[in-house]
């Protein structure tokens, strides 16, 4: 910590009528960007013993509204520290919200169980070499100690801590799904579709070379049908594990109309990862059927081959069933979410779609994104920059 990086502090603040210069009592979005200015003055104080300059937002992004009335956590942490300047990232929270609703007093407030991330910011700071000190531990009820009371021997400074850090290290681990073949996509439409075990083998790894760390596997008959069959899944993941170290992850979603005895084959492989599709949906022209008796069944098989399930979430209510199976015991914490977006007859692939999507989820989940055609790199990219895991290949897009 002697050079500054990962020094956090947290402030929090109560939004007043004063803040608030829209209908509704919405705040100024530049009220916030003031609140992660006081932050980054204190962060400077701290490091340097001097206030410094605010030289400019890298990024902003604001993420839900803010009202009078509203409690607003503000945090920064400094991420970068050069000869005089300050890199720092911001992150908003409210943890208590108004109540504004026909017949309650307008005192009225609810302490949220969950934070909800109002904005996020990147910002850099300056402080000139000669405005830069070594920060002194002040007592509020005593003079200031002589400076050699504030130093260590050179060349170490002193950083003054904050009363309460709160350090929350990045997770710059991406987790990239290749989904090689599927069970929908055709030669006819690409020539590139991998079907032997060899060519699956040869993909796999061609895709671990690349940066993929799982590799969502279907197979297909010799005649480029779509399988499940526990032989032709023992076969391509023997062939895989033989040419690279990838994670396989066995589809139990097959192909539209297969049953449920079908569907299961490849568990009786033990993969180390499976697909646990949590719910029915219109699948293009067809009906991708997933019963709830058939989503226990499924769930009961993957957790009895001590696979790691993937769930599906096609839908918002998929992921609230994924959470009954959980609350039922046939899933364990914590779990892993795939919202595959942009299917047609599926939900839509968008933003705020998936940022809804994200906040239905237990904390400490981890999830991704699958989304399909066009959709697939935009709602990819924006996965990656939200802090998920993607999911790329010819099942999803051959281009």
């Amino acid at each position: 910590m002697s050079t500054g990086v990962g020094l956090t502090i947290t402030l929090r603040v109560r939004m007043g009528a004063h803040d608030a210069h829209y209908a509704g009592e919405l705040c100024d979005g530049a009220r916030i960007l003031a609140l992660f200015g006081d932050v980054a003055t204190e962060l400077l104080i701290r490091l340097d013993g001097d206030e410094g300059l605010f030289r400019a937002y890298e990024a902003v992004e604001f993420l839900a509204p803010v009202r009078a009335g509203d409690f607003i956590e503000a945090t920064g942490v400094v991420t970068k520290v050069g000869a005089t300047s300050r890199t720092m990232a911001f992150e908003a929270r409210k943890v208590v919200a108004s109540v504004r609703e026909p017949g309650v007093a307008p005192s009225a407030a609810d302490a949220l169980a969950e934070p909800v991330i109002v904005c996020r910011a990147l910002g850099t700071c300056v402080v000139p070499k000669e405005l830069q000190r070594r920060p002194r531990l002040v007592l509020p009820a005593l003079s200031a100690p002589p400076p050699d009371h504030a130093q260590l021997p050179e060349p170490r400074p002193i950083i003054t801590p904050p009363p309460r850090i709160i350090v929350t290290p990045p997770d710059s681990a991406l987790i990239l799904t290749a989904a090689i073949v599927g069970a929908e996509t055709t030669r006819a439409q690409t020539p590139h579709l991998p079907v032997t075990a060899r060519e699956l083998a040869d993909e796999a790894a061609r895709c671990r070379d690349a940066g993929a760390a799982v590799v969502h596997l279907h197979v297909r008959n010799p005649d480029g049908t779509p399988s499940q069959s526990r032989a032709l899944f023992a076969d391509a993941i023997a062939a895989i594990q033989e040419k690279t170290d990838v994670i396989v992850q066995t589809s139990t979603g097959g192909a539209v109309g297969m049953g449920v005895d079908e569907r299961a084959q490849p568990l009786l492989c033990r993969p180390e990862m499976a697909t646990l599709n949590c719910g029915t949906l219109n699948f293009g022209d067809g009906i991708f059927d997933n019963a709830r008796p058939l989503i226990r069944d499924m769930a009961a098989r993957i957790r009895e081959a001590g696979s790691i399930p993937e769930l599906e979430c096609y839908e918002v209510g998929h992921i609230h069933e994924a959470l009954s199976l959980l609350a039922e015991g046939l899933l364990a914490e914590p779990l892993h979410f795939q919202f595959v977006l942009g299917v047609p007859g599926g939900i839509a692939a968008r933003e705020d779609v998936l940022r809804f999507m994200i906040s239905q989820i237990p904390r400490g989940s981890s999830w991704g994104v699958a989304a399909v055609g066009r959709h697939q790199r935009p709602m990819t990219e924006l996965a990656m920059q939200l802090g998920g895991h993607a999911r790329v290949g010819l099942e999803d897009n051959i281009y």
